[in-house]
């Protein structure tokens, strides 16, 4: 599932290209990408004629400020949030994209410049819903720190885990304590700092959150230079590929040696998710 480095990187691929287009057509292939309890037609409505502002992100979501007759010099009607989840992508194109990537088409809005902006999502798990500013900031303040923002410091990441009794693993992938982290960038972070992904949260001593601090800043600012992980699913707008999973260390290398102390790199299941990890160098 994409997590931040990739969503920001299709926000960074769309919001020049997005910003102050309007919308001239609407076209829902399959009404269940439509949320939050809108029908197709009523999602439709609501944003024809709208013209798209900056492009945003917050933890996996993509965000499209949408703009009324005014243009982007008016005020925000709504935000438009899009969860690409595991299968969404992207094209930005005058036609379809001619590729087995775009052939299962979810949504598309045509704009004013001739070109269209094809949604396509074959497993259909991610989608579209509309919020006004005042529900969406109600619903971002519910979120964790963005782990690259100024705001993520080491201390508050301490005070983040003090209380925990979970696993770091599962702290670390639970939005509400940190924002946009998920299982690929967990367990590589986790890695990288030494730390066992089964050890409660709170039993992490200073110099153990520091190491995880920076594990995760750097591991994320690191995907987000590579254009996140393509290891199936994901791509960016267009179709690019990630190159990040050239530089994982544990992720899917299971009876793989660790490029630490060779020993085979061992894979368990937390919370329903797998975590992959060296029992040798994260003791």
């Amino acid at each position: 599932m994409p997590e931040l480095p990739e969503v920001e990187t299709m926000r960074r691929d769309l919001a020049p290209l997005l910003r102050g287009r309007r919308i001239r057509r609407v076209r829902v292939h399959h009404d269940d990408l439509i949320l939050g309890g809108l029908s197709a037609r009523s999602f439709s409505r609501a944003v024809l004629g709208r013209a798209f502002g900056d492009a945003d992100r917050r933890a996996k979501y993509l965000l499209f400020p949408l703009h009324a007759a005014e243009g982007i010099d008016g005020p925000v009607e709504q935000l438009m949030r899009v969860q690409v989840r595991m299968t969404g992508r992207f094209a930005l194109a005058s036609e379809r994209p001619d590729s087995p990537e775009f052939r299962h088409p979810g949504l598309d809005l045509e704009l004013d410049d001739g070109r269209t902006l094809f949604y396509d999502d074959v497993r259909r798990l991610g989608g579209f819903d509309l919020l006004t500013p005042e529900a969406w900031k109600a619903r971002a303040d519910a979120l964790g720190p963005e782990p690259l923002g100024r705001t993520f410091t080491a201390a508050r990441l301490a005070r983040i885990v003090a209380p925990l009794r979970a696993p770091i693993k599962n702290t670390l992938l639970d939005q509400r304590r940190v924002a946009g982290v998920g299982n690929i960038y967990a367990s590589e972070a986790l890695y990288r700092a030494g730390i066992d992904p089964r050890r409660p949260a709170g039993s992490l001593d200073t110099e153990e959150v520091r190491r995880l601090h920076r594990a995760v800043r750097a591991v994320l600012r690191e995907a987000l230079e590579s254009a996140g992980t393509t290891l199936r699913d994901y791509r960016a707008v267009n179709g690019r590929s990630g190159s990040f999973q050239t530089r994982l260390d544990v992720y899917q290398r299971e009876g793989v040696g660790c490029p630490g102390c060779a020993r085979p790199i061992s894979r368990i299941v937390q919370a329903g998710r797998s975590s992959f990890f060296c029992a040798g160098c994260q003791s």
